[in-house]
C-alpha cells in the first residue's frame, strides 16, 4: 500500500477511500447514532448539526420520517458492499473458468462460450438486470445474481485473450509434453498468468455494480425496505430537494466518493501489477 502511494498518490487516496468506507460498514453498529429504520415523525425534516436547528444527535438530519441520515448511510454501506463484492466475486469465479477453459480448449467449446458472451453483452445490463429483478423479486441474494450475470462475459473476454496467447508458451508446452492433464495445466500455468488483470477488472466491476446496484433501488427494484441503501434513500429525497436537500445529497455523495475511490484504487493497481508500467517508472 505503500509503494501505491508513492507511486500514484490518486491511488492512495482511493484507498483511503475504500478504507474509510471498508470501516464504516463494517463498525456500523458502533459509529450508528441511531437504530437507521426508527422513525420519529416529531424530528422529521432534522437539518444538519452545523444548521441552527441541528442536533449533535442527528449529525447529517433527518428524512421525512424523522429517521437519521447519518445511522443509514453507514448502514447502506454494509449493503452496497456486500452485494459488489459478493456479486463480483461470483462473475470473476464464472468469467475466469469460463475464459480460460475457451482459450486453452478453442474449438467448439471456445465458440459456445463465446457465443454466449455476446449474446449476454447484446442485451443493455441495466434492462437485462431490471428484467432479472422484476420476474425473481428483489432480495439480497438475487440481487448478487443479478450483478453477478451481467459481469461474467467481462472477464471471460479477456481471460480468453490472454489464455489464446499463455498455451503456445514454452512453459505451457512442456507440461503438455511431460503429460499433465489439462486441468492441471490451467490451473497451475494459465491461471496465475492471468491474476493481475483480473483483479484490475473485478476492482472496476465492484464500482460499477454499486452504481447499478444503487440504480435499481432508486427505482423499487433493490433491497426492500425499510433496509436503508444509498439509492433508496435518493429516490426518497428527491421529493425534498428544496426543503431538505441533505436527505438526497449525502448519499449521491457516498455513491460518488465510493465509487471514484475504488477507480483511483483500480487504476493504481493496474501501474502496480503490469510489469511494463514498472519498468516504465
Amino acid at each position: 500500500m505503500i509503494r501505491l502511494a508513492r507511486r500514484s498518490p490518486l491511488a492512495g487516496a482511493g484507498a483511503l477511500i475504500v478504507g474509510l468506507v471498508i470501516v464504516a460498514a463494517l463498525a456500523a453498529p458502533l459509529l450508528a447514532t441511531t437504530d437507521p429504520i426508527d422513525q420519529d415523525l416529531s424530528e422529521a425534516l432534522k437539518p444538519p448539526f452545523w444548521q441552527g436547528d441541528g442536533s449533535l444527535r442527528h449529525p447529517l438530519g433527518t428524512d421525512h420520517l424523522g429517521r437519521d441520515v447519518y445511522s443509514r448511510l453507514i448502514y447502506g454501506a454494509q449493503i452496497s458492499l456486500t452485494i459488489s463484492v459478493l456479486a463480483a466475486f461470483l462473475g470473476a469465479v464464472v468469467g475466469v473458468v469460463a475464459g480460460l477453459v475457451a482459450g486453452y480448449l478453442g474449438g467448439r467449446v471456445d465458440t459456445i462460450i463465446m457465443r454466449l458472451a455476446d449474446l449476454n453483452l447484446a442485451f443493455p445490463l441495466i434492462l437485462l438486470a431490471l428484467a432479472v429483478v422484476a420476474l425473481l423479486g428483489a432480495n439480497l441474494k438475487n440481487l448478487v445474481i443479478v450483478m453477478a450475470i451481467t459481469t461474467w462475459m467481462i472477464y471471460a473476454r479477456v481471460v480468453r485473450g490472454l489464455s489464446l496467447g499463455l498455451r503456445e508458451r514454452e512453459f505451457v508446452q512442456a507440461a503438455r509434453a511431460l503429460g499433465a492433464h489439462d486441468a492441471r495445466i490451467i490451473a497451475r500455468h494459465l491461471l496465475p498468468n492471468v491474476l493481475a488483470p483480473v483483479m484490475v477488472i473485478w476492482t472496476l466491476e465492484v464500482a460499477r455494480i454499486i452504481l447499478m446496484e444503487s440504480a435499481l433501488s432508486f427505482l423499487g427494484l433493490g433491497v426492500p425496505p425499510p433496509t436503508p441503501t444509498w439509492g433508496r434513500m435518493l429516490a426518497e429525497g428527491r421529493d425534498y430537494l428544496t426543503v431538505a436537500g441533505w436527505i438526497a445529497v449525502f448519499p449521491g455523495l457516498a455513491i460518488l466518493f465510493t465509487v471514484l475511490g475504488i477507480n483511483f484504487l483500480g487504476d493504481g493497481l493496474r501501474d502496480l501489477l503490469d510489469p511494463r508500467l514498472r519498468r516504465q517508472t
